[in-house]
């Protein structure tokens, strides 16, 4: 579904990413982990057309994207919930729901189903349906930034740091609802810090540091990989049998 070819971008005189490839086929779930500056969030601004590339392609189900102004993406079916929500305060619940259905806007019957869609899989939406947004709780305002993504029905799903400021039992509902979404056919990239909970509904995962990825596989052994202990539990290269168990719990 989703092909990145040695993909480089720049701030300035330095690159933020350098040559990265990913693959992913259509209704898989893929991670992408790594320390803060590893740059991932560029990644997921590049996908989105926010970025430039400054080298390498993006193609989107057979077709070459990069560089396509951001529109043009969330035309061709990809959805981006970027970190901090970014929701609009001062509007209800619906009415940010429609803005994502923008360019969808002249087939009502068709924003009817999604509504319905989103009220399942997220039902606080409907609960709060004419409530300013700006009153909800941080648990609900990032299910309304990710149900307003889904507005567009994209086809594949950009997740930026998704339980960033969320209590715990939230982080719970809303990876709950990433699985009941993957369930019903949705392709996600997802990149998160809460390691162990990505992982375990990702079939596959990446790990990037300084703008590189310097490991890739499946999940659990991505997990288990003693470059996953040195970045997020500070242990040394050259010791194999240190455990996970701050990661795990």
């Amino acid at each position: 579904m989703l092909e990145i070819k040695k993909l480089t971008v720049q701030y300035g005189p330095l690159p933020a990413l350098y040559e990265i490839s990913l693959r992913m086929k259509e209704g898989e779930v893929v991670s992408v982990l790594g320390p803060n500056g590893a740059g991932k969030t560029t990644l997921l601004l590049t996908l989105s057309g926010i970025l430039k590339t400054t080298e390498g392609r993006i193609i989107f189900e057979g077709e070459d994207i990069t560089n396509l102004r951001p529109h043009h993406i969330v035309s061709k079916g990809i959805g981006h919930v970027p970190q901090g929500r970014h929701i609009f305060p001062t509007l209800s619940v619906i009415d940010n729901l429609m803005m994502g259905a923008y360019l969808h806007r002249n087939k009502k019957e068709e924003i009817k189903r999604n509504l319905e869609w989103i009220y399942h899989l997220l039902p606080i939406l409907r609960e709060r349906v004419r409530q300013r947004a700006g009153t909800l709780s941080g648990g609900e305002q990032q299910m309304l930034s990710i149900g307003r993504a889904m507005m567009g029905r994209p086809k594949l799903l950009l997740l930026d740091e998704p339980s960033s400021g969320l209590a715990p039992h939230l982080v719970d509902e809303i990876f709950a609802a990433f699985k009941g979404m993957n369930q019903k056919g949705l392709t996600l990239l997802i990149v998160e810090q809460e390691v162990q909970r990505s992982l375990d509904i990702s079939q596959r995962g990446y790990l990037l540091r300084n703008g590189r990825v310097i490991k890739e596989g499946p999940a659990k052994r991505l997990l288990e990989s003693r470059e996953m202990k040195a970045f997020y539990l500070g242990e040394e290269m050259d010791h194999p049998s240190s455990s996970l168990r701050s990661v795990e719990s």
